[in-house]
């Protein structure tokens, strides 16, 4: 009759402990992607802990690089993205363990053992051989697990986040690396005109047309040009490395990026891109912060519900050759510590994560004017600059250029007219290097393209 019970009670406990060692469904953490660069793959790292060391290599780019190839390899080999995607794999890994029952405790017990008289040795010993298994009151464990979910859930909308900033970041760099193309190719061009320049001013001296002095300040003019140029091949050095950097190498292979730098479109109202801002990850992650830190609350609640250990097993006397079921049950007494500070702790964790929320939506608020008066600033420069200075600055210094060289004009105003049309060429290329950088800003902001095209599609 004991072996019978024995058996049906180890029976029992098996079951209890092989239920606790079953995995939950496991789905996904990556919330919905915002439709900013949803059209390209980004590193997902193996499920399976075998696989970790298994290092994909990627090959550099070679020769032009576009926008799409410079986002394509960021968006796969960025080593923040890389790691915010691991960290999806550890919050996996707490739910999974989370999920889990505790495990049952075999105990084997002697008793009345290397006494003296009748007790010497094993001669009167009571083996006792018995099973424990806690059990958590206070739905601990499923309460323990829809906390580790949200925290998966939080390192998704952390992932998005990253995702739309790696995005961005490539957006920016690619956009310095066609700026700092346009100002060497600006600083070639103006070397050019100085040299002519130059050699017209040589000419005229050599005839008597013009004093020597001319010809040194023409010197002067194109040594500082040099400069400029040199000064314009370091930075473009600088940016390569810097779009290089964002698919985390530090090597610069290809040879140019080709890009619209010089195409820029009329922008939408604001009004029309406000309501948008409530997609953006850094606010739309604060209502699963909430959800979090009221889990948390509802766990810490439980937790001031003691939890139940019972027990049972066989007892074997050995002076009598008999065997004995023994069993029993233990619970703490809460006289002093019912979790009163988890409670209180959790109770200002909430209090403080929705305080954490309004600040957040406010600093969202204040980067999109920013981003979007800098974008509208940049706008109405570079139009105007298109449309009059530009043109304008080109027909006076070829003017200024012929006059000269027909002795109507000095020297002075020719250097003045080049000067002004250097200068104008630079405010163009800032104003479409701004343009282009507040309109990536925007767009991490909103979380999608703010052309019209792409701005109906997916209002609809």
């Amino acid at each position: 009759m004991c072996i019978r019970y024995l058996s049906f009670l180890l029976i029992a406990f098996l079951a209890i402990g092989v239920s606790g060692c079953l995995e939950e469904k496991n789905e996904s953490a990556l919330p919905q992607p915002l439709s900013l660069g949803q059209e390209f793959s980004t590193f997902q790292p193996p499920v399976k802990p075998a696989q970790v060391e298994e290092v994909t290599k990627m090959s550099e780019p070679t020769g032009v690089i576009t926008m799409k190839d410079a986002l394509a390899l960021a968006l796969m080999g960025n080593p923040k993205l890389k790691a915010f995607s691991w960290g999806i794999r550890v919050t996996e890994a707490k739910q999974l363990q989370a999920s889990l029952k505790p495990n049952p405790e075999l105990g084997v017990e002697f008793e009345n053992v290397g006494g003296t008289g009748p007790r010497s040795g094993f001669d009167g010993a009571e083996t006792t051989i018995q099973l424990s298994q806690l059990i958590e009151m206070g739905d601990k464990r499923k309460k323990r697990t829809k906390l580790a979910s949200l925290e998966k859930k939080l390192a998704g909308w952390d992932y998005e986040a990253r995702r739309l900033d790696v995005f961005t970041e490539v957006n920016k760099a690619f956009i310095g690396v066609l700026a700092a193309q346009k100002r060497l190719a600006l600083t070639q061009e103006l070397l050019r005109l100085s040299e002519d320049l130059l050699d017209t001013v040589t000419k005229r001296v050599r005839a008597g047309k013009d004093s020597p002095l001319e010809k040194t300040k023409a010197s002067v003019t194109l040594s500082n040009i040099e400069i400029q140029h040199r000064q314009s091949v370091e930075k473009l050095k600088f940016a390569r490395k810097q779009l290089a950097s964002t698919w985390g190498s530090s090597k610069t292979e290809f040879e140019s990026a080709a890009g619209k730098f010089d195409s820029f479109s009329p922008i939408p109202p604001i009004e029309d891109l406000r309501g948008l801002i409530e997609q953006n990850p850094d606010i739309a992650r604060w209502a699963s912060e909430i959800d979090k830190s009221k889990a948390s609350l509802e766990l810490e609640k439980s937790k001031a519900i003691g939890d139940i250990t019972i027990s049972g097993g066989m007892r074997r006397l050995s002076v009598t050759n008999d065997n004995a079921i023994v069993f029993g049950i233990s619970m703490p007494l809460p006289v002093s510590n019912r979790n009163q500070g988890g409670k209180r702790r959790a109770i200002y964790e909430l209090a403080r994560t929705r305080q954490l929320q309004r600040a957040a939506h406010s600093r969202v608020q204040i980067e999109f004017d920013r981003a979007y008066q800098d974008l509208s600033n940049s706008y109405t420069k570079a139009s105007l600059l298109s449309k009059s200075v530009l043109q304008g600055s080109k027909s006076v210094y070829a003017a200024s250029k012929t006059a000269y060289s027909q002795g109507k004009l000095d020297y002075l105003n020719v250097l003045d007219a080049q000067r002004t049309l250097f200068e104008a060429n630079g405010q163009y290329i800032e104003a479409l290097a701004s343009y282009h950088t507040a309109k990536a800003q925007v767009e991490r902001l909103i979380g999608r393209s703010i052309d019209s095209e792409t701005l109906s599609k997916d209002r609809d």
